[in-house]
């Protein structure tokens, strides 16, 4: 089975190339045929032959500026940061604080658990990490499960 549209002509090797069809009509359209100018495309030969040449589809590109809901910048505009903070207190020694934040936070070094420990009791408080605010919230509880005192704040302001 063969298949062609008007304007196009399949290139197999059955078939000739005749720029002169006869009257209105082309052996491969069927009604009036008056486009028989450059194929635009391959018709398939038939089945089983392997196919031909498809029509480039259509591609829609997205403007920049399109909301999308796999957009993920816009959801990390709505989630702003929070601050953790560690609260200096006076019941805690400074090794076991030193333990807590190396525990309770993922990639905390030996070294920054020491500077934040140090900073919270010259200065009263130390910004522990900046994250999501869920984030936030399960350090500060977990802070405070280990005996330490900690808040949250958005990272853009002082505080709540």
């Amino acid at each position: 089975m063969e298949t062609a549209i008007c304007g196009r002509l399949p290139l197999s090797p059955n078939h000739v190339f005749n720029p002169k069809p006869a009257g209105d009509r082309h052996p491969l359209c069927k009604g009036p045929c008056t486009n028989l100018g450059i194929p635009m495309a391959v018709s398939a030969t038939g089945p089983g032959k392997g196919g031909g040449l498809l029509e480039r589809p259509i591609i829609e590109k997205t403007t920049p500026a399109r909301d999308s809901e796999f957009d993920l910048r816009k959801s990390r505009k709505t989630a702003p940061p929070y601050r953790v903070i560690l609260h200096n207190d006076n019941y805690n020694k400074r090794e076991y604080v030193v333990q807590v934040l190396m525990k309770v936070i993922p990639g905390m070094s030996l070294d920054n658990a020491v500077n934040i420990m140090q900073e919270a009791h010259h200065n009263g408080l130390s910004i522990v990490i900046i994250c999501a605010q869920a984030d936030a919230e399960e350090h500060c509880m977990q802070l405070r499960h280990n005996g330490l005192l900690s808040s949250i704040e958005p990272a853009s302001g002082s505080g709540c």
